[in-house]
């Protein structure tokens, strides 16, 4: 095997595979990518990972001189690309051992056995695309609220669902829930799926394809292996679907509020980052709000103290919630717009963060933040 390809080119499609590498392989070889030169076509080159979970899958041209395979260490394979001076790079297989040469530089990598490595998996077929800059920000939106903790795997996804030409993010980590609705192009007007995908994947989805012009979404056929793919500008990536029954969380969303308050957000989010330096851990932020002004405050006691006033306009009785600042900052920094109205019943029910582009008017309908207060002592 034998071929020459540009550094960029090269790194970029290294880093995209090596993402997907495990951080402690239960197998030496999934530690691997691996690399098949082909000199058809002009030639090409495809680099893969596979942990039996994800995989990812990124195809190149390059001159190809002698076609053939190997099997790499991905990370260090990706580091050395990374660093590589801008210039072509030639990658040669020299009996059991790896050859990489760029200018008056040379790295020779040991080389894995490709007989142990699997198959991976085929991309499903298609079931839409949408515009990537909006899956980005959609996903943006949503994945803040999914949950970190391990022991609750089907909260660390994000439930997709596809109904024609809607598409809905859902995800909460049982202290937040983040609802996004947007349009797409399904493949058949009558689709109807519903599948629950790892946050970590959707965000990485959409980091990497986030500059080309839409992505490609594809879901296997229900009854078999359930797998969700994406594809855009030569890449692809699989992932493994999370299994259960994902709570019934919208029956959470008020159905209507006797109190609403707009607050500009940049004013809200600067206001509660400076009080919340106060916050001790799991010591809310109090937001109290009477007619045409909000104040936040954080510490008590003998702790340090502060204490904010912002703009704001109050419809209904006055009312103070108390928020995790951490959560609460989550959310503005997604509502994707210049004011938000927050809809509350009372200081211990969950209020509802929508984003409006005017101090009046409608708010926006496309994005729900629904964030549960903390209950505090006066």
């Amino acid at each position: 095997m034998k071929f020459v390809v540009e550094r960029d080119v090269l790194a970029d499609a290294v880093g995209w595979v090596a993402r997907a590498l495990p951080a402690r392989p239960p197998s030496p070889v999934l530690a691997g990518v691996r690399i098949k030169a082909k000199s058809d076509d002009g030639g090409t080159v495809t680099l893969a990972s596979f942990d039996y979970e994800v995989s990812a899958k990124a195809d190149i041209s390059a001159d190809v001189e002698e076609p053939g395979e190997v099997l790499v260490s991905g990370r260090l394979l990706a580091e050395i690309a990374r660093l590589l001076p801008a210039k072509p790079v030639t990658i040669r297989l020299e009996g059991p051992k790896t050859v990489v040469t760029c200018g008056a530089s040379t790295f020779t990598l040991l080389t894995m056995p490709l007989d142990d490595y699997p198959s991976l998996p085929p991309m499903p077929n298609a079931v839409g695309a949408i515009e990537a800059g909006r899956f980005q920000e959609a996903v943006s939106q949503v994945a803040v609220a999914a949950t970190r903790d391990e022991t609750l795997p089907l909260l660390t996804g994000v439930r997709v669902e596809i109904e024609g030409e809607t598409l809905t993010l859902l995800a909460t980590d049982r202290y937040r829930l983040a609802i996004k609705e947007l349009t797409w192009k399904p493949t058949s007007p009558t689709v109807s799926r519903v599948a629950v995908v790892r946050a970590r994947t959707l965000t990485e989805v959409a980091k990497a394809f986030g500059h080309t012009e839409q992505i490609e979404v594809a879901l296997t056929a229900p009854g078999l292996a359930d797998i969700v793919g994406f594809g855009a500008a030569g890449k692809e990536t699989t992932s493994l679907l999370i299994d259960g029954d994902y709570p019934p969380v919208r029956k959470l969303l008020p159905s209507n509020s006797e109190i609403t308050a707009v607050v500009a957000v940049a004013e809200l989010q600067e206001a509660a980052r400076r009080v919340s330096l106060v916050a001790e851990r799991n010591t809310p932020v109090q937001i109290a709000f009477t007619a045409g002004q909000a104040v936040l405050n954080a510490g008590t006691g003998d702790d340090a103290q502060a204490s904010e006033v912002i703009e704001a306009t109050l419809e209904g009785e006055d009312i103070t919630v108390a928020f995790n600042p951490h959560y609460l900052l989550d959310g503005l920094g997604v509502i994707g717009a210049p004011y938000v109205r927050l809809s509350m019943t009372n200081a211990t029910k969950p209020v509802l963060f929508e984003g409006m582009e005017g101090i009046e008017g409608p708010a926006k309908v496309d994005y729900k933040y629904l964030l549960v207060p903390i209950r505090f002592t006066v």
